[in-house]
């Protein structure tokens, strides 16, 4: 019983998941019409808040704009979504401009019929189907979902550890490398582990690898 209500559940809430295609779109934004296809090449990082003239929301969307500009120079792109209107975002990003000193950049998405919020599951069964939950979906190039974030209501994102996921990402793609914890642009990089016998015996001799044992080496990648 309990595996069938989990079935319905994410059928409700569509929950795509990492590795997934995002799921297509088309939307009313800020900027005019947007679709998934408007960002292809690029990476995007979607967002959805609960509501507009709310100060958690109002925080992230400073927030979201200060590292704006250091997103764009990785070829990433910022798309935010709640259920309000056009009108709705419009006029809380005109009082952001006026009381925060900050013009924002980015379009959102004015998703009244639920359409992009029920594809990407960002309305979740606390909030009674009366708003977005804080989700962030990092999208590729290529339009696949290589990551996930949820966060509950009453808590604002980080956005250090947003640009640090996409620069993670970025660097794991280019340089077929995984990232270790608390990883910086910068530090070293988990080496991918052996693929025979020979290669670990010549990776240990390797002086461009520090290894904690064959199977655990990190990088520099300058």
């Amino acid at each position: 019983m309990e595996e069938n209500t989990h079935t319905e559940q994410e059928q409700r809430y569509g929950l795509p998941r990492i590795g997934e295609k995002a799921p297509d779109f088309t939307a009313q934004t800020t900027h005019g019409e947007l679709s998934l296809d408007d960002y292809k090449g690029k990476w995007f990082v979607l967002f959805s808040h609960p509501a507009d003239f709310t100060p958690v929301c109002t925080t992230e969307f400073v927030a979201f704009q200060g590292i704006y500009d250091h997103l764009r120079g990785m070829n990433t792109e910022l798309l935010g979504l709640s259920v309000d209107s056009v009108t709705s975002h419009i006029a809380w990003i005109r009082n952001i401009e006026e009381n925060f000193d900050t013009k924002i950049e980015f379009p959102v998405i004015a998703d009244l019929d639920k359409q992009v919020a029920t594809k990407f599951g960002m309305i979740t069964p606390e909030s009674n189907g009366t708003e977005t939950s804080r989700a962030v979906f990092v999208i590729d190039d290529k339009g696949t979902i290589r990551s996930v974030i949820y966060y509950p209501l009453t808590t604002g994102r980080n956005m250090d550890e947003i640009v640090r996921l996409v620069e993670a990402l970025r660097t794991t793609d280019k340089h077929g490398v995984s990232t270790p914890a608390d990883w910086r642009k910068g530090d070293k990089v988990v080496a991918s582990p052996p693929k025979t016998v020979e290669d670990a015996r010549a990776r240990e001799k390797d002086d461009s690898y520090e290894c904690v044992d064959w199977y655990f080496c990190k990088q520099n990648l300058d």
